[in-house]
């Protein structure tokens, strides 16, 4: 095995070894299985061949009902066993614990955004506390994604128009890697992230470090500015673009004639698709 190759990604959540513990059952009565049903296809093929040309099979006499049970019964209750092992992991992943973090994550062409419970906000990377559940609430704004992290063995679809959710607790410190398991376009290849789980006194201090004065209205300016805004959106009659100073929660009106109240909704739609209305 290749070192930066692995067969399989580390087991670094709590649901992980849950989830191998079952793959690795399932697989070994399946290699097991077809050993026997190979071996016994084997030794039937020399046992019983035709040795002569003018020889007839054998036919099959006496009471098979013991024979017939035993090939039904024992694989429907391997079967039923794998059936309620995985849907007792697949409930508790579908349950977060009471005590779990709240996060939002946004799929987007071709990026991960990442909002913690105080208000920061990341892309493409997401810091998380050690041995502390993370529930995650996910949406996407275009299109269809996967949100899935390996060594934690989550995965989760991301869809447009609806939240899902998931959660982890990370069981080892250290930096994992994100994919979007869904097709999503010519760069989805690329939309790719990182999970650092660091110990509970390193992230307080990561988060004071990072954090943004003024929170999301600060971060909202600084992105204004940044991204040249201000140079059209000018409050002021020489703007080449709407006036957007006090527009928030007002009425404007529309090509259309309708009108339409200014409301996060609506910004939202501006800026994404601003000809849609």
């Amino acid at each position: 095995m290749l070192p930066n190759a692995p067969v399989f990604p580390p087991v670094s959540s709590t649901l992980a070894s849950k989830v191998d513990t079952l793959f690795f059952f399932t697989l070994g009565v399946s290699v097991l299985f077809s050993v026997l049903i190979v071996a016994t296809i084997a030794a039937f093929i020399v046992r019983y061949r035709r040795r002569r040309a003018d020889e007839t099979g054998q036919e099959i006499r006496g009471n098979t009902l013991i024979l017939e049970l035993a090939w039904s019964i024992v694989p429907l209750g391997l079967v039923m066993i794998s059936f309620f092992w995985g849907a007792s992991i697949f409930f508790e992943s579908a349950r977060p614990p009471a005590d779990a973090w709240s996060f939002h994550v946004y799929g987007k062409q071709w990026m991960w955004k990442v909002e913690h419970p105080e208000g920061k906000r990341e892309i493409n990377e997401f810091h998380v506390p050690v041995n502390q559940a993370v529930k995650l609430t996910m949406t996407s704004e275009d299109v269809i994604h996967n949100f899935s992290v390996p060594a934690f063995r989550l995965k989760m679809d991301v869809l447009p128009g609806r939240y899902t959710t998931a959660w982890f607790k990370a069981t080892k410190t250290g930096t994992y890697h994100i994919f979007c398991d869904q097709y999503c376009g010519v760069d989805h290849s690329k939309m790719v992230g990182k999970i650092h789980v660091m110990e509970p006194q390193d992230y307080k201090r990561w988060l004071v470090s990072g954090a943004s004065a003024g929170g999301a209205v600060a971060s909202g300016e600084e992105l204004f500015v940044a991204k040249a805004c201000n140079t059209c959106h000018r409050p002021d009659s020489s703007a080449r673009a709407p006036v957007l100073d006090g527009l928030f929660g007002k009425q404007v009106a529309l090509v259309g004639g309708r009108t339409v109240t200014v409301d996060e909704s609506y910004v939202r739609e501006s800026i994404l698709s601003p000809a849609s209305k």
